[in-house]
């Protein structure tokens, strides 16, 4: 939704809009079991950043006025920090492509 780009849903997250009380807000939705319209999202924090910028999810939930897409940040604050773990070690350095680390023959 927020790059656009077409992918299998097991490498998508799904949003749904749910009334809350400051009015309805983008709410993520997990175990793809909430009901309602869902707005299905790259794990990416580049794509959310783009898709709330755009306003995206209000088209796609097809909601009739402004939406709360606070959690929609928050999610991919999540993903950006998970990004961080698999790609650095537990000093904090970057780790090596797979295709850069060296074979050691037994």
């Amino acid at each position: 939704m927020g790059c656009r780009r077409p992918a299998p849903r097991s490498v998508l997250a799904r949003f749904v809009l749910a009334e809350v009380e400051g009015g309805p807000q983008v709410v993520p939705d997990p175990g793809a079991r909430l009901p309602g319209r869902g707005a299905w999202l790259h794990r990416d924090p580049g794509c959310a950043g783009l898709a709330v910028r755009r306003k995206a999810f209000a088209r796609a939930l097809r909601a009739t006025g402004p939406v709360g897409t606070d959690l929609v940040t928050a999610t991919a604050r999540t993903w950006a920090v998970e990004q961080v773990r698999t790609e650095h070690d537990d000093k904090g350095r970057p780790r090596p492509a797979p295709r850069d680390r060296k074979r050691v023959d037994e």
